[in-house]
């Protein structure tokens, strides 16, 4: 073998870069390929849906707090003892949920989440002196703009009487005006189909009767510079079915009732049909009554 010729042979032995190069770019191709892949996510069981809060309930615990008892932080401690009811019960219970309307007692005493809120009404004729919605026109349609509290009248006034009505969402003040004893007076101008005889004035003045069961009036007058059919008559009683009763026993017929007086609080600058919110000292003097 010629020498140039083993030359040839040693340049032919040595390795090329070709079938590395491929691997390589194989590598990388692949790789590329496993980066390009989505990646595939793992399925999530589908979780319950969420149950709806409901407007009208409250935690006990702010509805406690919201009253002005106590902060929410000892409401709870208030509750795991024990001292907290709910429409009668002892709830124990944390996260127990009450509505607004329900009866929440706190060591007997009844509690309210709202600001205690007086609307005084003159009413007119043609409106009933009832809550419920079936009883066509009432006196809620009246004061419906006056607050968004849950405010209830105290006493009645019938469909065709006339004045004052006293609305609040304080418990303490309606006690007071439904104690007929130690109650809050109110006083009614009312015309009679007749005049009033003296008798019946001074039997009404002195306390009658009727079904056997006295009934006391504060005081009764006859009107300056009206007829007789017309009288001033106090009395402490939430209602005026009272009215018809004394009335009744003793032969007259209620033309017209007209409430002109709530202890203190008056018709002045209060036009029939409007409604107003009691002043601070009118409230005072209320809670002092």
């Amino acid at each position: 073998m010629s020498r140039q010729q083993g030359k040839k042979g040693k340049g032919s032995s040595k390795p090329t870069n070709k079938k590395s190069g491929r691997r390589r770019d194989d590598a990388i191709d692949k790789s590329s390929a496993r980066e390009n892949t989505p990646i595939k996510k793992k399925e999530s069981k589908p979780s319950a849906p969420k149950k709806p809060s409901n407007p009208d309930e409250i935690r006990l615990n702010k509805y406690i707090s919201n009253s002005g008892v106590c902060s929410r932080r000892d409401a709870d401690m208030h509750i795991a003892v024990g001292s907290i009811t709910v429409n009668g019960k002892i709830i124990n219970e944390m996260g127990y949920k009450v509505k607004l309307d329900d009866e929440v007692r706190f060591d007997g005493a009844r509690i309210n989440p709202e600001k205690k809120t007086y609307v005084l009404l003159n009413k007119p004729k043609g409106f009933a002196t009832t809550t419920s919605d079936s009883k066509g026109k009432t006196v809620m349609d009246l004061v419906a703009n006056s607050t968004t509290a849950r405010i209830k009248p105290i006493g009645r006034l019938g469909r065709g009487s006339t004045g004052l009505l006293l609305f609040t969402n304080d418990d303490v003040i309606v006690k007071k005006f439904t104690n007929s004893k130690t109650g809050v007076s109110r006083l009614f101008e009312i015309e009679l189909d007749k005049d009033l005889k003296h008798e019946d004035f001074k039997k009404i003045q002195e306390g009658i009767k009727p079904m056997g069961k006295l009934v006391a009036v504060e005081e009764i007058s006859y009107i300056d510079g009206a007829p007789k059919t017309q009288i001033g008559l106090r009395i402490k009683n939430t209602g005026n079915s009272i009215l018809h009763t004394i009335f009744d026993h003793l032969k007259y017929e209620i033309v017209r009732v007209d409430c002109v007086q709530i202890g203190h609080l008056t018709k002045k600058d209060l036009p029939r049909g409007h409604w107003k919110h009691l002043t601070e000292l009118e409230v005072s003097n209320l809670q002092m009554l």
